[in-house]
């Protein structure tokens, strides 16, 4: 289960879609549209960073929900990629109420870099340990993140849902199936809301099958914007 939640936490995405008037609206036209955007985009990308609200959702056997909040950061530089997410509180329950009662703080970093993926639960060096060496799952972590349309297409089969507002903001939705069965088993659908003035995601729904779900939103991006020095370690 950490290790389903460490991997799926940090594939959060943040794409570059960009809509153009077309003499004939259709969503084809408009996929089309995103990924010749997201094309440009991913010439351009540098870093990201923005405030998280993770959302486990369990309905079988038992309802369930593990909310963690924190940062996170993205920087990738040619072929060179890593991300962090840094906790800071966390909660369960299967109510509000219930939630609001185990909320407490917390210390725990996840980094990607290198194609390894490690945990740190206090935020000292010396106590980070590796859940994986996950160079398989970079080009999958990478959507979103520079990554161009190109390959996003390559990985996956897309399917445009038309736009819809996340905090006030317009967005281009959109369904990804992953064509590897390996993620497909593991993820049989991700579905994303794409804020396309600053390229970058706001909300991703990860369904993980069999009653097991996440929601990431993001809340105060910046992109392209200077990472704070300690945004890659776990010396807090």
């Amino acid at each position: 289960m950490q290790r389903k939640l460490a991997l799926f936490a940090i594939a959060a995405l943040v794409l570059a879609p960009f809509r153009v008037a077309c003499a004939v609206d259709t969503p084809a036209n408009d996929l089309n549209n995103v990924l010749q955007k997201l094309d440009t985009a991913a010439k351009n990308f540098h870093t990201t960073a923005a405030n998280f609200e993770f959302d486990s959702i369990q309905t079988d056997p038992v309802p369930d929900t593990d909310v963690m909040t924190g940062t996170t950061y993205y920087e990738r530089s040619g072929a060179h990629f890593q991300m962090a997410a840094h906790v800071r509180e966390r909660t369960s329950g299967d109510t509000s109420k219930e939630r609001e009662q185990n909320k407490h703080p917390a210390r725990l970093t996840y980094i990607f870099s290198g194609g390894v993926l490690r945990q740190s639960d206090t935020g000292e060096a010396a106590d980070a340990r590796t859940i994986e060496r996950a160079s398989k799952y970079e080009s999958y972590l990478l959507l979103g993140f520079g990554a161009s349309g190109k390959e996003l297409a390559e990985k996956w089969d897309i399917k445009y849902l038309g736009t819809e507002k996340i905090d006030g903001i317009a967005t281009d939705k959109l369904e990804l199936v992953a064509k590897d069965p390996t993620v497909l088993k593991n993820i049989p659908k991700v579905t994303i809301w794409m804020d396309t003035a600053r390229a970058v995601s706001l909300k991703q729904v990860f369904d993980e099958g069999q009653g097991q779900s996440r929601v990431c939103h993001y809340t105060d991006i910046t992109v392209n914007q200077p990472l704070p020095k300690t945004a890659f370690s776990f010396d807090k």
